[in-house]
């Protein structure tokens, strides 16, 4: 009998790949692996080496794919090429939604027949709800993070969808409202948005620098982006810590007074942590014509999860940094406001770890195994 599974995932940014890395740590447990695939630093740790820099996949909106384009292309017929050639018995696609879907439909049309699995729903009840019956034939399951979507999903005659919660879960913290102490500044990864946001920061730390209720600024980044950003800050108002250890995050999330992030996976895990924050997001000419079009909805994971703006948003296509100056200093002298988050964060932590009465979280380890057919 071969009990090994033979894998290959892909994660196209830095949030897939520590999703990606926690099932991989929890597939170990469970039966002999051999897996391949695309990642960074997180799926590097867990004995992987990259088909190509993940890096090569990290865009966000519409002008950094037109840029990428030839090469995006590139890449999904590479990697379909060596999916063919490996036929594993399972591909897990780790967001990256748009180069997930590619990728799967140039499997298909090569005649893979293993098993597709998409671990991240996308959002689908955000935008487009006519996609998800068009993933129903890409993909045998999808992996939701966010508990509300096996309903949704369901509900629009998408694939089977299961909720299997977020690794940062695994972070969740319990503690007061913090009256002095850094701030967190999350600028994104990805290279579109750090040059759309670095900016705004520095603005920001200049105009926030010497507040009484801050002891300092911290960047959290990954280690191949903690040169880029120490190059960045050498010349800020104020000095800025850059924090490349995953280690050492709960220590600054438990110290900080208030955040300040991009939306993204990161809102979530400062919500877990029950980091007061302000989101801010800069978009490009086409996300921001499509952000007017569906009505300015809330985009940070905790206001969509809650159902309710418990956290500030300022998204805008020219972001106004006295708007993001004037927020910020709101929440820096109001005590009710972060501890009022804080309390939000509480019942949100809630929501994430249970799930539905009709979805439950699941283990996604699990779920890919239900996939995976011993012979």
């Amino acid at each position: 009998m071969n009990d090994r599974l033979k894998l290959f995932i892909l994660a196209g940014e830095p949030s897939g790949d520590r999703i990606a890395a926690d099932l991989i740590e929890r597939l170990k447990l469970r039966v002999p692996l051999a897996f391949t695939g695309v990642g960074g630093d997180y799926l590097q740790a867990q004995g992987m080496r990259s088909l190509f820099p993940m890096s090569d996949l990290s865009v966000m909106g519409i002008t950094d794919v037109v840029l990428r384009l030839p090469l995006l292309l590139g890449r999904i017929r590479q990697t379909a090429k060596v999916i063919r050639d490996a036929n594993p018995d399972i591909v897990v696609l780790v967001d990256s939604q748009d180069f997930s879907k590619l990728l799967a439909k140039r499997l298909k049309k090569l005649g893979y027949a293993g098993k597709l699995i998409l671990y991240v729903s996308p959002s689908v009840w955000a935008r487009s709800p006519k996609r998800a019956p068009k993933l129903a034939p890409l993909f045998d399951e999808v992996l939701a993070v966010l508990p509300f979507e096996p309903a949704v999903m369901e509900r629009l005659g998408g694939p089977l969808t299961s909720y299997v919660g977020h690794p940062a879960l695994h972070e969740r913290l319990v503690r007061p409202s913090v009256d002095r102490g850094p701030v967190v500044l999350l600028p994104g990864s990805r290279d579109g948005e750090l040059r759309r946001h670095l900016p705004l920061m520095r603005e920001l730390v200049e105009k926030l620098a010497g507040h009484p209720a801050i002891d300092g600024f911290v960047i959290p980044t990954l280690p191949t982006l903690k040169t880029r950003m120490e190059n960045a800050v050498a010349n800020w108002a104020a000095p800025v810590r850059i924090e490349s250890e995953r280690s050492a995050r709960s220590e600054v999330y438990n110290q900080a007074v208030m955040a300040v992030a991009v939306s993204g996976t990161v809102t979530l895990e400062l919500a877990l942590a029950q980091v007061p924050m302000l989101v801010a997001y800069n978009m490009d000419p086409y996300q921001t014509r499509y952000y007017d079009m569906h009505g300015r909805p809330p985009v940070s994971l905790p206001n969509i999860i809650l159902g309710r703006v418990a956290v500030p948003e300022l998204i805008e296509g020219k972001l106004d940094v006295w708007a993001l100056i004037n927020e910020a200093k709101t929440l820096l002298d109001n005590k009710k406001a972060r501890q009022d988050q804080i309390d939000a964060f509480s019942e949100l932590s809630m929501l994430m770890e249970n799930g539905g009465a009709r979805f439950p979280k699941q283990d996604p380890a699990d779920r890919v195994l239900a996939h995976f057919s011993r012979s």
